[in-house]
C-alpha cells in the first residue's frame, strides 16, 4: 500500500532532487501484498516473496573441473615425472567401481565424480600414455582441477534473498538447486494513459495539428520488462472533469496510475488539477532534464497493496518522449520496484570520456544521449547526439546509452570523464 504520510512525505520547495525523490519512495511506500507460487519457466522479472535456502550442495560431490586423470596427491613427484598405472576410467554420471590405489591414475572426464581417495586431476594434455599407464608431469598443486561439494552453493545457505527481482541466472541457480516452483509476489498492477487533444492513435487518420503517441507503447514496454501487469487505457482529452474521473476509476483496481502529458505549468495542463481534486500531490517538478515537470501523488479510495494506505499511487510524466524514457528511469523506476517488493536495483555508470563540451546548471542532475566508440589509444568515448531536443525520439534509438551529468557539474569539456549508462541497463 503506498502509505503516505501528511507531512514529512510533502515536498514543498521548486525542485526536487533526484535521490530525494528517491528517497521519499524508499521511505514511504509499502509493497504490495499476495504471492503466488510460480513454475521456473515462468519466474524469470518476478520478484522472491521467500528467501530461497539451499536443500543440496551445488555440485553435490566432489567432481572433475577438466578430462584428465585422477591421482592420489601424495603420490605425486615434485622434481620429475612419474608413472601411473591406469586403474578404470570414469565418466560423467558414473562412479568409479573402487578406490584409487597407491601408485594408479584414473581416467576421467570433466563432471564425473572423483573416485574415493583421488584428490588431483591432470589435464590430459598435460599427460603422455604410456601403454596401460599415464606419465604426468612434476610441480601440479595437490588438489589441482578439483570442484568440492558445496563449493558453488552450501546446503543451508541462502541461495537467493526475499526481494530479488529474478533474471535468468537467478533462475538457473534455483534449477541447479532441484526447486521447481517459487513463491513471489504478485504483479504491480499499473494503468496507463496519454493524455493531450493532439495525440492520436497510431493507425488512425493523423489530423492536422496531432501527433501520433508513441509514449504509451514506450511505457509498456517498459513496464513489462521490469514484470507488472499493464492496463493500457488509452488516450485522455485535455478535460478536468474527463481527467479527474477516468483517473479515479483506474486508481480503484490499481496499484498505480501513470500519465504522461499535461503535467506542466500551461494553462491547457489539467492533470495536477485533477489530482488535487480526487487526491492530492505529493511533489511535483523535479530537478532534472529532460523531464523536469514530473509529479508523484496519491489516488484517494484506490486499493493497493495491503489495503490499508490513502489510496493508489500516481505518476504523472511529462509528454514529450525522451523526458518520459530518463523519469521513468529516475521516478517510476525506483517507485515500481518499491511497489514491487524488490531490493534496490542501484544504476551505476560507467566511467568513459567526453569528446563534446557542455554546460548545465548546477543543482539539476542532466541526461544527455550518447554514442560510444573506442579511441586509437582503447580509451571507451561518449559521443554527444547532434540534436538535444526532449521530444526526439531518434535520439534514444541512435544512441547507446545517456551520459549522467551530476548535480554538482556546471561544465563538460573534451577529455573530462563523465558517468554513462547503457539503455540495456535502464529498461530492465
Amino acid at each position: 500500500m503506498a502509505q503516505l504520510s501528511d507531512d514529512c512525505f510533502a515536498f514543498n520547495g521548486p525542485l526536487l532532487p533526484v535521490d530525494d525523490a528517491e528517497r521519499l519512495i524508499a521511505e514511504r511506500i509499502v509493497p504490495v501484498t499476495g504471492c503466488e507460487n510460480v513454475s521456473l519457466r515462468d519466474a524469470q522479472g518476478r520478484v522472491l516473496a521467500d528467501a530461497i535456502i539451499a536443500p543440496v550442495n551445488v555440485p553435490p560431490f566432489d567432481n572433475s573441473a577438466v578430462d584428465g586423470f585422477a591421482v592420489r596427491g601424495e603420490d605425486l613427484s615434485p622434481v620429475a615425472d612419474k608413472r601411473f598405472a591406469i586403474a578404470d576410467r570414469v565418466a560423467a554420471g558414473h562412479a568409479a567401481r573402487q578406490p584409487i590405489k597407491p601408485g594408479q591414475a584414473i581416467r576421467i572426464f570433466t563432471g564425473a565424480p572423483m573416485p574415493e581417495g583421488a584428490d588431483t586431476v591432470f589435464m590430459q594434455e598435460d599427460c603422455r600414455v604410456d601403454g596401460d599407464g599415464v606419465v604426468v608431469p612434476p610441480g601440479l598443486k595437490r588438489g589441482a582441477n578439483r570442484r568440492l561439494a558445496g563449493e558453488d552453493m552450501r546446503a543451508g545457505a541462502v541461495a537467493l534473498p526475499a526481494g530479488r527481482r529474478l533474471s535468468v541466472q537467478h533462475v538457473a541457480l534455483t534449477a541447479a538447486l532441484g526447486l521447481t516452483k517459487l513463491n513471489v509476489r504478485r504483479r504491480v498492477r499499473v494503468a496507463l494513459f496519454s493524455t493531450g487533444d493532439e495525440i492520436v492513435e497510431p493507425g488512425t487518420a493523423l489530423p492536422r495539428a496531432a501527433l501520433y503517441d508513441s509514449n504509451r507503447y514506450l511505457l509498456a514496454g517498459m513496464f513489462a520488462r521490469y514484470g507488472a501487469e499493464v492496463t493500457d487505457l488509452g488516450i485522455l482529452s485535455d478535460d478536468p472533469q474527463t481527467l479527474s474521473r477516468a483517473i479515479a476509476e483506474a486508481a480503484a483496481g490499481h496499484d498505480l496510475v501513470v500519465t504522461s502529458g499535461g503535467v506542466s505549468a500551461g494553462e491547457a495542463d489539467y492533470v495536477k488539477s485533477a489530482i488535487e481534486s480526487i487526491g492530492r500531490i505529493v511533489f511535483w517538478r523535479v530537478a532534472i532534464k529532460p523531464g523536469r515537470p514530473v509529479a508523484m501523488g496519491v489516488i484517494s479510495g484506490g486499493k493497493i497493496g495491503a489495503n490499508s494506505g490513502e489510496g493508489a499511487a500516481f505518476v504523472g510524466l511529462p509528454g514529450n518522449p525522451v523526458a518520459v524514457f530518463v523519469t521513468f528511469v529516475s521516478v517510476v523506476r525506483p517507485l515500481l520496484l518499491r511497489l514491487a517488493g524488490a531490493l534496490p536495483e542501484p544504476l551505476v555508470a560507467m566511467p568513459v570520456l567526453a569528446t563534446f563540451s557542455y554546460k548545465k546548471r548546477k543543482g539539476r542532475r542532466e541526461y544527455v544521449r550518447v554514442s560510444l566508440r573506442v579511441a586509437a589509444d582503447g580509451a571507451v568515448e561518449a559521443v554527444k547526439y547532434a540534436q538535444d531536443g526532449a521530444g526526439v525520439l531518434t535520439s534514444l534509438t541512435e544512441t547507446d546509452g545517456v551520459a549522467e551529468l551530476g548535480e554538482d557539474v556546471t561544465e563538460v569539456e573534451p577529455g573530462t570523464t563523465i558517468g554513462f549508462l547503457p539503455y540495456a541497463s535502464l529498461v530492465g
